[in-house]
């Protein structure tokens, strides 16, 4: 068997280390059905607007994803992919069983302890699965195995829609333990990883174990003939050796660092603030404020989830075909346009033909930002970027993202309070502006060496 061929021992791997993103997608969808009973249950404890606390249970996720991705990065280096990878997801376990007992204990402060701690174990995961899967896998088949974590992302999510249904866990006795099955993709990860291999590349580049490294390269490629690979390892660690390092300051103070930067985070606030979270934390929602009844918009809220699933999907073999820049241009095009006619639809309510569209016009909405706004803002940061500063520049851009991922779902149920209708045109505003600066500054990426991305921004 050839060392670019799929064995069960790669898929056992991949596996466990995708249930992290698979719980991202759970705990990103989740919260979207129960917001009715959640914030019942936050009356019943409270004088304040039970709304506010929830835009807070909603949004801490987010910060804790700020925290839990630079702490992946320290951890992968000093305890190992495997090692970090088993910790966090006993932290998960132990997020899941806070916000699945809340209720039980009477507790508003345990859902909101719970989400920031989910945050910090989903921002950890955002860090740490990539960079396991794409170290195991064999370099034919790691873009394939990449989407895998965007897949695993949208499965997540729509399972979680799905158990928010009112027969199944959408109701006040169903949502404690809605949030509590958190638990289940860490405790199956923790099991898996117990018995999954340690990441070739970190024992012979970092603990500098060939032996070991070439021991688990046997196991998951099912064949003796791993020199070639072991050999590409040694090639590709001495030449990052020989390359300079740069740290965040210098993405700022270096003029050739700082233009691909500024490219990096537009992308990355195009991603978050074309309201996107604001349809993925409140589709039940927005759903019903287009005049669908509560069981209806829940059933809604299901597709929003299986739109992203289906486009991750269409967007692996269009990524090389047509381009980054052209997919985030049609991407963000079709979300300015369709957030408009959610605008129309929401005012045309009281025609029942209007309450379909509006739910039509949201899918439509999200399949546009599955295109490219979905997974293209992180692939452009390593490809703008040579070795010395892409670790930096991934880690300011994740920032960035979790940041205004954390603006949006906060200020978004007051932006409906106040704008009614229109809460979608600022998104729509951004997103017209998001497009000017991609039309003009983004360069396209496909088909192009590193040095020649990078040689554009030294002219």
């Amino acid at each position: 068997m050839t060392p670019g061929r799929v064995t069960g021992p790669l898929l056992y791997a991949v596996s466990s280390a995708v249930l992290g993103m698979l719980q991202f997608g759970y705990n990103t969808g989740v919260i979207n059905s129960p917001r009715n009973f959640i914030e019942h249950f936050i009356s019943e404890q409270y004088d304040a607007d039970p709304s506010i606390i929830f835009s807070l249970i909603v949004s801490i996720f987010a910060v804790g994803g700020m925290v839990g991705c630079p702490l992946a990065s320290w951890m992968l280096e000093k305890y190992g992919r495997k090692t970090s990878l088993i910790i966090n997801a006993a932290f998960g376990v132990l997020s899941a069983l806070l916000m699945g007992f809340s209720k039980l204990a009477d507790s508003v402060e345990m859902i909101i302890i719970g989400r920031f701690l989910i945050g910090i174990n989903c921002g950890f995961a955002t860090t740490a699965s990539p960079t396991y899967v794409s170290e195991v896998a064999p370099l034919s088949l790691r873009g394939a195995f990449g989407t895998v974590n965007q897949l695993a992302v949208a499965f997540g999510m729509v399972g979680a829609q799905i158990l928010g249904i009112d027969v199944l866990l959408g109701s006040d006795e169903g949502w404690p333990w809605l949030l509590g099955l958190a638990i289940v993709p860490s405790a199956v990860q923790f099991v898996m990883l117990i018995f999954a291999p340690e990441s070739p590349r970190y024992l012979l580049l970092v603990v500098r174990d060939e032996e070991r490294s070439r021991g688990v390269l046997t196991h998951i490629r099912a064949t003796m003939e791993v020199d070639d690979e072991i050999n590409d390892m040694h090639i590709e660690d001495r030449a990052a050796r020989q390359e300079e390092k740069f740290s965040i300051r210098d993405l700022f103070m270096i003029d050739s660092l700082r233009q691909p930067l500024i490219i990096g985070i537009v992308m990355h606030l195009s991603q978050q603030l074309g309201g996107i979270n604001a349809v993925l934390y409140y589709s039940t929602t927005i759903f019903q404020n287009a005049g669908l009844e509560i069981d209806k918009a829940r059933l809604a809220a299901i597709g929003v989830g299986s739109v992203l699933f289906v486009m991750a999907l269409v967007s692996i073999p269009l990524m090389d075909r047509l381009g980054r820049r052209t997919l985030q241009l049609g991407g963000l095009a079709g979300m300015a346009v369709f957030s408009v006619l959610m605008t129309v639809a929401f005012f045309t309510q009281e025609n029942e033909t209007m309450k379909v569209f509006a739910v039509i016009f949201t899918f439509l909405y999200v399949a546009f930002f599955g295109v490219g706004p979905s997974s293209i803002p992180w692939m452009l940061l390593s490809e703008l970027f040579g070795q010395g500063a892409r670790s930096a520049a991934v880690s300011v851009g994740a920032l960035i993202n979790w940041l205004a991922n954390f603006i949006v779902g906060l200020t978004f149920i007051p932006m409906s309070n106040a704008l009614g209708n229109f809460v979608f045109l600022p998104y729509t505003f951004l997103l017209i502006l998001f497009f000017t600066f991609t039309y003009f500054k983004l360069p396209e990426t496909k088909n192009r060496t590193i040095e020649e991305v990078t040689a554009l921004f030294k002219k």
